[in-house]
């Protein structure tokens, strides 16, 4: 993160030029006591959570449960109770206020040795000794999914694990890649099947490595506790903060695709729902499976027949009417392909049988189309501009409300490459995308470069390739991030 004086300056709409923009002020987010701010770290660090206040589902104390080697069980405490006292900040990285009672996220750890699993040396070494890389991964995760056995079969268990590991773990088991007979070629990753095999247990998981526990990460030391405890207090059953100014009533759908493990047919995929009201709650649903051949069809990209289109959209409503107890006055759906006529179809006649209003959004990650300023500063995030029949907005670039360029890189818009159903206009859908930016509970970042609604797909669907096709997987996005 740069800090810089000035913003850069954009057009205003209307200009007689080939390319027409305009400019949608940063979003804004609240917190505890209907506080708003467009900053997560800001937000709560002078309000508070927005569950804290708002919905009874605030944590005010969390059980934290611990597994790993003795050595690394104890850094991990001892890490996490420092930590929730608070953490310095410095020119760039704003402090963090601490999860205490009276400050912060406004609640409390507590450990106990009953929460907690060892890591053996004997049953380490045992793993670590096996040769075949396929073999030691899967003796990896069978001895941690022990450990979440033992822990869940106990009287008192705890709300939240955390798995410290190793870097000898990490450096043996952390991936595996093999080919078999009936699963092809397949690459494993000991995150996303911790993760799959907690889930069993319904205990919510975070993964810290050593060199965060010891120092040796170099990523500053209140960057580092704001993500963690930002999500730790999203898996804790709270949410950190809320969007403002969404559309009441409205259900905003991401639609991704994944190959399911254990499947050598390479054209095999499966569909993915995720879904969110406008306070930010969400679901993650599995769909079903459908062969997909790029060679027969001419398009990397899957896309669903009509059936296929109305089936996931329906089981979308369905859940999200019993989780949420009310039908959406409102539907906006969100892929990264274009919609094609069959695929169309089958969206809009589940829809319309049951919700009025809708659209269906494509967007599209491109760096073919970029703006360019006058000035040595990347554009305003926030910028939409037009150029004949396309849009583009930028959801990543400068933030004139900070004075800062969140990034890396050259920042380049997102494409609108489809919209179907023009029951919103394109600037309050437009508007409710760069909003859906600021919905990542897994990090405590301002914003991203894609919305919710998509941005969790690829990790989403890497877990969901874990659970086995006669397992229901859990719809809660707590057990995914």
């Amino acid at each position: 993160m740069t800090a810089r004086p000035a913003p850069p300056r954009i057009s205003p709409a209307g200009s007689p030029s080939l390319i027409a923009s305009t400019y949608f002020p940063e979003p804004l987010l609240q917190f505890a006591d209907d506080g708003l701010h467009i900053d997560p770290k800001a937000g709560i660090a002078r309000y508070g959570p927005r569950s804290w206040t708002a919905s009874g589902r605030h944590p005010t104390r969390l059980r934290v449960g611990l597994i790993g080697t003795a050595e690394l069980v104890e850094a991990a405490r001892t890490w996490m109770s420092s930590r929730a006292e608070g953490v310095r900040g410095d020119l760039n990285n704003p402090e963090f206020p601490g999860w205490m009672p009276d400050r912060g996220f406004f609640s409390s750890l507590e450990f106990d040795d009953a929460w907690n699993e060892e890591l053996g040396q004997t049953e380490l070494r045992q793993v670590l000794e096996i040769k075949s890389q396929k073999d030691r991964f899967h003796a990896a995760l069978t001895l941690f999914e022990a450990k979440f056995r033992q822990l869940a079969e106990r009287d008192s268990v705890p709300d939240y694990v955390v798995i410290a590991l190793s870097d000898q773990i990490v450096t043996r088991c952390g991936t595996a890649d093999y080919t078999g007979k009936e699963t092809g070629a397949v690459h494993r990753d000991l995150r996303r099947a911790l993760k799959a095999s907690a889930m069993k247990f319904r205990i919510p998981t975070q993964i810290v490595r050593a060199p965060t526990l010891d120092g040796r990460d170099r990523t500053p030391p209140s960057r580092i506790a704001w993500n963690f405890f930002t999500a730790m207090y999203c898996k804790a059953g709270g949410y950190p903060w809320s969007p403002y100014g969404l559309t009441p009533g409205t259900c905003y759908v991401g639609i991704g695709f994944y190959r399911p493990l254990g499947s050598a047919d390479a054209t095999m995929q499966t569909s993915l729902v995720q879904a969110f009201d406008e306070r930010g709650e969400g679901l993650v649903l599995r769909g079903h499976e459908f062969e997909w051949d790029p060679n027969k069809t001419g398009s990397r990209s899957p896309h669903l027949t009509a059936d296929g289109a109305h089936q996931l959209m329906a089981l979308v409503l369905d859940r999200y009417e019993a989780a949420m107890k009310q039908t959406p006055a409102r539907i906006v759906v969100h892929k990264t392909s274009r919609y094609w006529p069959d695929e169309r179809d089958g969206f809009r006649a589940a829809i319309e049988s049951r919700v009025r209003r809708y659209d269906l959004m494509a967007l599209e990650v491109q760096s073919r189309v970029r703006l360019i300023t006058t000035s040595k500063y990347p554009p305003l995030r926030g910028t939409r501009f037009t150029f004949g029949d396309l849009d583009y907005l930028y959801t990543t670039g400068y933030i004139s409300a900070l004075n800062e360029f969140h990034g890396m890189h050259v920042p380049a818009p997102l494409q609108v490459a489809d919209h179907v159903g023009q029951d919103s206009s394109r600037d309050a859908l437009l508007k409710e995308v760069l909003a859906l930016t600021k919905l990542n509970w897994n990090s405590a970042a301002l914003g991203g470069l894609l919305p919710i609604t998509i941005k969790f797909s690829g990790l989403v669907g890497e877990i969901m390739r874990e659970i086995p096709a006669d397992r229901e997987p859990l719809p809660q996005f707590k057990f995914y991030i």
